[in-house]
């Protein structure tokens, strides 16, 4: 038996198991077009694949090396960066997405995958306008294929999904699946285009669970109706034990889960068992890594982000300078988000303009200037000159025209930001 055959096979599966798929299916994104990077070189390859690793993830999915030479360059990259964490993180297993077809088994065994994610379009619209195979020969090239290849290299991680499982008609799929049940340790019931929904999805695992007890589950789920964070949620409830993910759930159109988004609502739902392994206090950094790698910020829907800690109405600023837990419900803190943000703005109130001036800025000043200096900033503010901020503004007003002086700070701590509002201990907030 190999040493991935060992690994593997005496390998205890957590009770869930991300299958990250950020160099893969992450790399459709179009949001690497959009920002003129086109595609992720050889170091960032490296440097996602070891925050995955650090994270927590066991299982990483990966173009088969056919797809490009680059692709198969960059691979030995990634296995070496895997192979230099082994001693500190335990073995993670790279798995090749293969199409059913021996060009793509044959590249990715030579390059020194840990196993195959073979695929291949099941639905009618896959089967017409895709590969143009029919139900009979997409059937007896599953099963040849993926006997062969267990006969062959029995060590194997192997994974056979039909691709769009869920526009395929249930006959259909088990059709194929009953043929190659015997050879594989997983089933995939990929979402290609986003159309299931959680009732769908809880349906089709406990079907799946019924008729292939001895074979495990892995879900891949699109974002195109805005439910993959739900359906990935209804899936492990049901008990699917693998979910494929990426970083910020960049991917093809709208994307797929988001790997943070789905274990912070575990976590909230008390699904501790779920989140053995993971680092998450990771989340954060890890989220922000993937962004500044894609020339961007943290998008506003991701949960485990700054946004999800930044107010700009007057109303929320007070209530929060006050306690945090009026508008913040959430633990983010447990999930890397230490600090909030209060943006001063047209929105802004008395009470975080008099804040920011005091407390930030270092000024002596009362409840009243601080009501008269937010009426003129507020008639102001809308009317920005270029490349000015509303803090600029607000200092302007401060300093010119109020003539505030400031707070004579010991020799030492000058030019530095020494804040705790939330007294009990909480998250440090910024404005500006």
């Amino acid at each position: 038996m190999s040493d991935q055959a060992f690994r593997f096979r005496e390998y205890t599966p957590r009770p869930l198991e991300i299958i990250d798929t950020t160099l893969r299916e992450g790399q459709q994104t179009s949001l690497l077009h959009d920002h003129y990077k086109y595609f992720f070189n050889a170091q960032d390859k490296i440097e996602i694949t070891r925050a995955l690793i650090t994270y927590g993830v066991k299982f990483m999915e990966l173009f088969a090396p056919i797809v490009s030479p680059r692709e198969k360059e960059d691979f030995q990259a990634i296995k070496e960066a895997r192979d230099g964490l082994i001693t500190q993180k335990g073995y993670t297993f790279l798995l090749a997405h293969v199409r059913t077809h021996p060009a793509d088994v044959e590249a990715a065994i030579d390059a020194g995958f840990d196993g195959l994610n073979f695929y291949i379009g099941t639905s009618e619209q896959s089967r017409r306008y895709n590969h143009g195979k029919k139900l009979d020969e997409i059937v007896r090239r599953a099963r040849a294929l993926t006997s062969d290849v267990r006969r062959n290299y029995p060590d194997l991680i192997l994974r056979f999904s039909g691709e769009d499982a869920f526009r395929t008609p249930w006959e259909d799929l088990i059709r194929v699946y009953d043929e190659v049940a015997p050879y594989v340790d997983r089933f995939g019931t990929p979402d290609t285009v986003g159309v299931a929904t959680p009732g769908v999805v809880r349906e089709r695992v406990a079907a799946l669970q019924e008729r292939y007890p001895h074979v495990a589950l892995e879900g891949h789920f699109h974002e195109d109706r805005g439910f993959a964070l739900y359906n990935s949620l209804e899936a492990v409830r049901s008990g699917m034990q693998y979910i494929n993910t990426t970083i910020l759930g960049i991917g093809e159109r709208s994307g797929i889960t988001s790997m943070t988004a789905l274990l912070f609502n575990l976590y909230l739902e008390k699904e501790y068992d779920m989140l053995e392994g993971y680092t998450l206090r990771a989340s954060y950094p890890i989220n922000v890594m993937l962004a500044d790698k894609l020339h961007s910020l943290v998008p506003s829907r991701e949960p485990v982000s700054l946004t999800n800690r930044t107010h700009t109405a007057g109303v929320h600023q007070k209530a929060v300078l006050n306690d945090a837990s009026t508008y913040e419900a959430l633990p983010l803190d447990m999930f890397g988000v230490v600090e909030s943000e209060i943006l001063l703005g047209p929105l802004s109130g008395w009470n975080v303009i008099h804040y920011f001036l005091k407390e930030i800025k270092g000024f002596m000043l009362d409840e009243q200037a601080a009501r008269q200096i937010a009426r003129i900033f507020k008639k102001r503010v809308y009317n920005l000159g270029e490349g000015v901020s509303p803090a600029d503004l607000l200092m302007e007003i401060a300093e010119k025209e109020f003539r505030l002086e400031r707070i004579q700070t010991p020799e030492g701590f000058q030019g530095r930001v020494l804040q705790m509002m939330d007294r009990r201990n909480g998250p440090r907030r910024e404005v500006r």
